[in-house]
Formats: structure tokens, C-alpha cells, sequence
């Protein structure tokens, strides 16, 4: 039998995801609402609104789904009760540049990246670079703009 790969985030990424699977679920009603609706138009064959309604039902139930998956399973983990001295998922790094500028990212999930508030996937290049390093160490990593170079200058669990 196939093993099921975790999905490690954040409790806030957790929260985001089963809002939004929330919020599908209950736009199911109103799909099926505007289906009978259009339904009743007659003739579906030339229908836009019918054929609209049945696409968004299809996305709907797709996104489902895949959250759904995502949701069971999601390994979530509270960086506050980390410790160590290597960058592990959940940490908070400041690496300096090659111009010596302090640049700060935390190592989260997926769903939770975002690389202009300083969240970072585990699974992009550099989130894969930082993994099991220690402050002082040096990292190389080509990432879509070139080649960058960053030294760990400290890592914190918060």
C-alpha cells in the first residue's frame, strides 16, 4: 500500500486552508441553485448560464478536493516548541548577502509561501539550500535571477 506524504504547515496555514474548503462547501447550495435555475430556461444546449453554473461546479468540486487531500494530510507544527542549532521547517533565519544586507525568512509550507512577507516554501530552491544548515555556514543557491550567496547569521523558533 502506498505511503501518504505529510504536509507539514503552520497552524495559521492550516486555518486559511480549512476556511477556504469551508467556504466552498457552502457555495455548493448556490451552484446547485443556479443550475435548477437555469435549467428551467429550456433548451440547454444554447444555455450560457447553465453551462457556466455546470463548469463552476466542476471547479468547485476539483478545489474540494484537493483541499480536502491537503487538509488530511497536514502535519502541523508549532515552530515555538522547536530548538537546535540547524534550520529545520518552522524556523525563522537571517542570512546576510553578498552584499552583507540581513534578509529574514521563515521556512513554512506551500500553501503558506510568501517570499514578500519573508515566508518561504521548504520545497523552493533556497528553502530546500537552508534545510539542515547551521549559523556560519555558507549557501549557494541558483534560483530564476542567477546564482546567490548568503551566510546564516542566526536562527530562531518563534
Amino acid at each position: 500500500m502506498a505511503s501518504v506524504e505529510k504536509m507539514p504547515m503552520l497552524q495559521e496555514g492550516y486555518e486559511k486552508l480549512t476556511a477556504e474548503l469551508k467556504a466552498l462547501r457552502e457555495e455548493r447550495p448556490r451552484i446547485v441553485e443556479a443550475i435548477e435555475e437555469a435549467r428551467a430556461h429550456g433548451d440547454l444546449s444554447e444555455n450560457a448560464e447553465y453551462h457556466s453554473a455546470k463548469e463552476r461546479q466542476g471547479q468547485v468540486e476539483a478545489m474540494v478536493g484537493d483541499l480536502e487531500d491537503r487538509i488530511s494530510r497536514a502535519q502541523i507544527i508549532d515552530p515555538t516548541t522547536l530548538s537546535g542549532d540547524r534550520i529545520v521547517f518552522g524556523a525563522t533565519v537571517t542570512l546576510l548577502d553578498d552584499a552583507e544586507k540581513p534578509v529574514r525568512y521563515q521556512i513554512v509550507g506551500q500553501t503558506e509561501a510568501d517570499a514578500k512577507v519573508g515566508r518561504i516554501s521548504y520545497n523552493s530552491p533556497l528553502g530546500r539550500a537552508l534545510i539542515g544548515r547551521k549559523v556560519e555556514e555558507e549557501i549557494e543557491v541558483t534560483v530564476p535571477s542567477g546564482d546567490r550567496f548568503y551566510v546564516v547569521e542566526k536562527i530562531e523558533f518563534i
